[in-house]
């Protein structure tokens, strides 16, 4: 009865939980409907995919995608590495470690413009932890050991534990307890520095591991109840369900005491059903099916064996949707590529109208300029005209040549205005010659006009 209760309990929790994400998503939603600036609807689009990751990711890689379209065109930079970040995390949660590789990339190739020790650090790491989920451990360390490079000479002091921990981990996969013991120490010596009963915890699971492989009993069993202590006053139910497991093994590998192993085997597999962690229940089933087995328990053995051939099939239904999921993710991203690239190559053929038209304009003003030049206009008129004809001929150039400009530089704002000033420096003084020639026979022009008229005036008969 209590178990149910607490069960009922936890349930309500978690839908409490999710009530208060979406809850949160409504407000982002209504604060993005009211946005009008650009910048800000980048940050508040990447905030909600964040948000709407933990239900609905479908819609957050959307938002995601979205965010950095915005960011993109309006050249965003920190934008787009964040929306790049949601959409990298996102894809990892759902399995799909090739695109979220992809997004990490470009990410990183950001993050080495910008030159963010931070952000260079962070996702660094996570391609790192992406080539771990695929058990690239080569991979995994070259990443690693690169974030670790940043880390130290930035002097990071935020991001040292989590890397120490990634270092002792893939190494505990890789059978390397030697090398994984010296990150986990250093990883426990820093965690007890921040004092913080989380990292304790995880620290001395990894160091309990690598004892045992080590053939260190005693160190190991003293690592593992240290670990229990400070994974339970921090809430760590993952960790502390492979804290249990690792004292089973223990006992099992020791040839201790047979009950104590299926007392903590029980214990993880208790808590992992509880919190609904289903690869840490098929961890401890398949545990109990091999311990009964050995011991020729072979009634029990037989309902472990059952109980893990359901969750396989959990597991395995679980998967399905997962790449429901992405099947479905992915053509809601490809949708809004095509919609996006229709938008742009919309928006590009508007410019290249407007540039036509620019084009044609500016002859057919300096034309105009020579035709008012051939009646009797004011001098002053011509002036005015040609220096409108100046500006608005700069700024064409100025349009068409920025970019290539900026490419060339790389952004650099002296060279582009000393590029742009050379420009200047050449029209400047043809415009003069042309407004002098201009003016020049505007004069000669005009007299030509007025002595005809002088000329007609004094041969008239008299009346």
């Amino acid at each position: 009865m209590i178990r149910l209760s607490f069960l009922f309990l936890l349930s309500l929790l978690l839908s409490n939980c999710l009530s208060a994400q979406k809850q949160k998503a409504d407000s982002l939603m209504n604060l993005l409907n009211a946005e009008k600036q650009d910048t800000n609807r980048v940050k508040l689009m990447w905030r909600l995919a964040s948000v709407m990751s933990v239900y609905s990711p479908d819609t957050a890689l959307v938002y995601a995608q979205k965010s950095l379209n915005l960011a993109t065109e309006i050249k965003y930079s920190d934008g787009q590495s964040k929306a790049m970040g949601v959409l990298a995390s996102s894809f990892r949660k759902l399995g799909n470690y090739s695109r979220a590789l992809e997004y990490n990339f470009r990410k990183l190739q950001l993050a080495e413009k910008e030159t963010n020790p931070d952000d260079l650090a962070t996702v660094l790491m996570n391609i790192g932890i992406i080539y771990r989920y695929q058990e690239e451990y080569p991979n995994a360390l070259l990443y690693y050991y690169k974030a670790d490079s940043v880390i130290q000479q930035y002097k990071l002091e935020d991001s040292k534990y989590y890397i120490l921990m990634n270092l002792g981990d893939v190494y505990d996969r890789m059978n390397k307890p030697d090398s994984a013991f010296d990150y986990f120490n250093k990883s426990l010596i820093v965690s007890t520095s921040l004092k913080n009963e989380d990292f304790i915890g995880n620290s001395m699971t990894g160091l309990g591991h690598t004892y045992l492989k080590m053939g260190n009993y005693d160190f190991a069993k003293l690592n593992y109840y240290s670990a229990i202590g400070h994974l339970r006053t921090s809430n760590n139910d993952e960790v502390l369900c492979e804290a249990y497991l690792g004292l089973a093994n223990l006992f099992k590998k020791t040839g201790g005491s047979v009950d104590s192993a299926i007392f903590y085997a029980h214990r993880s597999l208790d808590l992992a059903e509880t919190d609904g962690f289903l690869n840490w229940q098929l961890d401890a089933t398949r545990f109990l099916t091999d311990l009964y087995k050995d011991n020729k328990n072979i009634d029990s053995a037989f309902v472990y064996l059952s109980k893990g051939q359901q969750l396989n099939d959990s597991i395995n239904s679980k998967e399905k949707i997962r790449k429901i999921q992405l099947l479905s993710s992915n053509e809601n991203l490809r949708q809004l590529e095509i919609a996006e690239r229709n938008r742009i190559a919309a928006k590009e053929r508007k410019q290249q109208l407007q540039y036509l038209f620019i084009g044609i304009f500016i002859p057919g003003f300096f034309l105009l300029t020579l035709l008012l030049s051939r009646i009797r206009i004011h001098p002053r008129i011509i002036k005015v005209l040609g220096i409108l004809s100046l500006l608005i001929l700069f700024e064409y150039l100025l349009l068409l040549l920025h970019p290539t400009v900026a490419e060339l530089t790389h952004h650099t704002p002296v060279l582009e205005m000393l590029i742009f000033v050379s420009i200047a420096a050449i029209l400047i003084p043809a415009h003069h010659r042309i407004e002098g020639w201009l003016i020049k026979k505007l004069i000669h022009r005009n007299e030509s006009i007025r002595f005809r008229k002088v000329k007609f005036v004094s041969k008239k008969p008299k009346q």
